[in-house]
């Protein structure tokens, strides 16, 4: 299996001696400096707590209704959606560094924590649906839904949040591109993580993460809740017909700036796709 490659841990039974973590990505496991990432699957009654300590973190609620509260904030019965492909944009909640996030479950719920280091720059708040960015981009089979989360409609210290809907049979992160080098304004350098969901849940996805040179050249089969870490390099994903794919992207860097370089084999695509 690629270490890029992290399992759900409760995709093969059901969850013992009250185990609800599904993920967890430190920058220590994943050998880089910058982002982290937790999931976790709760039941009606369940919570969990995340000591924001020196990252900045942002609760994404995946699906389900919450409680939640922060050490000097609170929002009751937020969460509009009960499921990742109703494509409606989620609920979320952000806190500063030294902070923590309390998350109550009103009913069964995912919720994903989203860190990287934070300076203490903002405060605690919540981040409604209204205040996300949805758009479809891309043409054919090139088409995917984005949802801004913690993006350019949202200031942080160096979190960018983004969750993406790719159809049946469609790609997206594609064509492929990178962000790897840190060359503004030409490129950025920004780690990521892609956490995946599938619709209906027992399918899977493609994702390649390869470089230029070689040096890294992984494909892999990716499963319902499954993640993968991107060093750096090119990373396209792949939706199999008869499924749909969601996947929660999480970015940070040295600077909080997402600029992109595509791969010059395949950027062709992208002025063919205009005249379509």
């Amino acid at each position: 299996m690629s270490h890029l490659l992290s399992k759900n841990r409760l995709s093969k039974k059901h969850h013992v001696n009250g185990e609800t973590q599904t993920q967890l990505v430190t920058p220590e496991s994943a050998h880089w400096r910058y982002v982290g990432f937790e999931a976790h699957q709760l039941k009606a009654g369940g919570s969990v707590v995340i000591q924001t300590g020196t990252d900045e973190v942002c609760a994404v609620i995946l699906s389900g209704k919450v409680n939640a509260s922060t050490q000097k904030e609170a929002w009751e019965n937020i969460g509009d959606r009960m499921s990742v492909f109703e494509q409606k944009a989620p609920y979320s909640v952000y806190s500063p560094a030294h902070d923590e996030i309390r998350i109550e479950a009103i009913t069964d719920v995912e919720v994903a924590f989203c860190k990287a280091p934070g300076k203490g720059g903002f405060q605690a708040k919540l981040i409604t649906p209204e205040q996300c960015q949805y758009e479809t981009r891309g043409v054919a089979s090139n088409t995917r839904h984005v949802c801004n989360i913690l993006f350019g409609n949202e200031p942080a210290d160096s979190l960018l949040v983004c969750e993406v809907i790719t159809p049946s049979g469609g790609w997206s992160s594609y064509p492929p591109h990178k962000h790897d080098t840190d060359a503004a304004p030409a490129e950025t350098q920004l780690e990521e993580t892609y956490y995946h969901k599938i619709d209906p849940p027992q399918g899977f996805v493609f994702q390649r993460v390869y470089t230029d040179d070689r040096s890294i050249d992984e494909t892999m089969a990716v499963e319902n809740g499954d993640l993968v870490m991107v060093p750096k390099g090119y990373h396209p994903v792949g939706v199999p017909h008869g499924y749909q794919s969601y996947y929660l992207n999480v970015m940070a860097g040295p600077s909080r700036n997402w600029i992109f370089h595509n791969d010059p084999d395949h950027a062709w695509i992208i002025e063919r796709d205009k005249k379509l």
